[in-house]
């Protein structure tokens, strides 16, 4: 009997990963769906530092959704430990990892110098990073790249098709059709569903025949606010501190909403709206992102190219003529000495790290600035603290106060609200069995009983639980 096992991503927005073990012999032939690194706090440091053990030896292929390290972040400790078979993902998401993970491995080797300083002066022993640039150019080379649509032959006679989730550049909803014992089952994953209100990305395909299913429920307590209001607020907070003589700060996750955010500020400059001198984008892989999704246009939606495309004159490489690219530190820290006027768009999103946290020093504590807040803050994070209404918060070991005024701004969510995971999940035929995974505890409860009232019974992943398909 083949069997399904929930290692991540239960009762949690982040680490996500589900191990499948398939009927053979003379053993079963084991594959991982997702490796996902754990984001926010201590908690998550350690809970990504657990070695894969036997695992890394006896996997035969890994599935991705998509590129966000939540979902692939772990992929090159998996290989620093011996994993070596293929990694079948999107082609466009082959593309994205690059990005990602070279930028991980950068980041963790800067923490972990600055973690061996402090050591050394503490006559404690130095740690070493998860992973480092060698193990991503190996993870890159194993990377097998599909098209959606397309069946893809996986050992124990598995078959993959990947589906447009409409969620980021090369995101897929992950179809297996497994053998167990006389029979054939079919899991989907939806991996992380797109908003179809957000610009860029098309909407998430319907799927409709499945046996069992894994449904994401990051957003399952709430719908979001319609895109048009969420639009007007946020031209009313830019027009706000343009008026008070603030900056204005957007902690961005690099891959989606920073391109989103980009197309939204081109709209309003082209329509006389937007009155800040200057935006910077501060954040070299955002930058890099963002010159992917310019390189990739016929996978975006033609009809919010069709708008940018009128608001650029017809010139897209001209959208927004006020954006400056910072790539270098150097560049970086020049803009600490303006003190108003201009938008600053960093990571990390949930500003638990990055080149963000540096911009709260310089203006945390001043009432002009606007602290705009456009994606999910898990729990844990920085980003989470400021949310929830902190009045001061520690910085590089400062105290700061929270004079900023926060803005959250839901509607430009890139995941499906709560009538959308309904919907996509009523239009399967049969009632196949549904869990609930990718999600804190209060949202899946919530989606949960949504879900029954809508007739789709739904039960919520528990780590560890094993499933026979």
């Amino acid at each position: 009997m083949s069997t399904l096992t929930f290692l991540g991503a239960v009762g949690e927005v982040t680490g996500s990963r589900y191990l499948l073990e398939v009927d053979g012999e003379p053993r079963a032939h084991r594959l991982l769906l997702e490796c996902g690194m754990h984001q926010g706090g201590r908690d998550a440091e350690g809970a990504n530092a657990v070695p894969f053990g036997r695992l890394a030896d006896e996997l035969e292929a890994v599935v991705l959704s998509h590129g966000h390290l939540d979902h692939a972040g772990l992929l090159p400790r998996l290989v620093r430990e011996g994993y070596r078979g293929p990694i079948h993902c999107t082609a466009d998401t082959a593309e994205l990892l690059e990005i990602m993970l070279v930028d991980a491995a950068f980041v963790m080797a800067k923490d972990v110098e600055w973690e061996n300083r402090w050591r050394a002066r503490a006559g404690k022993p130095a740690i070493e990073p998860l992973y480092d640039e060698d193990d991503v150019a190996l993870t890159l080379s194993l990377c097998v790249p599909h098209g959606y649509g397309r069946p893809a032959h996986l050992p124990g006679g598995v078959t993959l098709v990947f589906r447009d989730a409409g969620h980021i550049l090369g995101s897929a909803i992950v179809e297996l059709t497994i053998p167990s014992g006389v029979q054939r089952r079919r899991l989907v994953f939806s991996g992380d569903l797109g908003n179809p209100d957000s610009v860029l990305m098309k909407d998430p395909e319907k799927v409709y025949d499945a046996d069992l299913v894994l449904m994401e429920s990051t957003y399952g307590d709430r719908d979001h606010r319609p895109l048009a209001e969420t639009l007007e607020e946020f031209a009313r907070v830019l027009e706000e501190a343009h008026e008070d003589g603030g900056n204005v700060l957007i902690p961005a996750f690099a891959v989606g909403r920073t391109q989103e955010i980009l197309y939204h500020l081109s709209v309003l400059y082209h329509e006389g709206r937007l009155r800040q001198q200057m935006v910077f984008l501060d954040s070299p892989m955002a930058i890099r992102v963002t010159e992917l999704y310019a390189r990739k246009r016929k996978a975006l939606d033609p009809e919010d190219l069709k708008v940018l495309n009128v608001a650029a004159h017809g010139d897209p490489s001209q959208y927004l003529p006020i954006l400056r690219l910072t790539r270098s530190v150097e560049e970086s820290m020049a803009i600490n000495r303006i003190h108003g006027g201009v938008i600053i768009i960093a990571g990390a999103g949930m500003c638990n790290g990055g080149r963000i946290v540096h911009h709260f020093r310089y203006n945390l504590e001043r009432p002009g600035t606007r602290l705009v807040i456009v994606g999910f803050q898990a729990e844990g994070t920085l980003g989470r603290e400021i949310v929830d209404g902190a009045e001061r918060v520690r910085v590089f070991g400062e105290d700061l106060a929270v004079k900023a005024r926060v803005h959250t701004l839901g509607g430009f969510s890139a995941h499906a609200g709560q009538r959308e995971l309904i919907g996509w999940a009523g239009a399967f035929h049969d009632h196949p069995r549904f869990y609930l995974v990718h999600g804190e505890p209060g949202a899946q409860r919530a989606l949960q009983a949504a879900l029954g009232e809508a007739g789709i019974e739904a039960e919520i992943a528990t780590y560890r639980q094993r499933l026979e398909l």
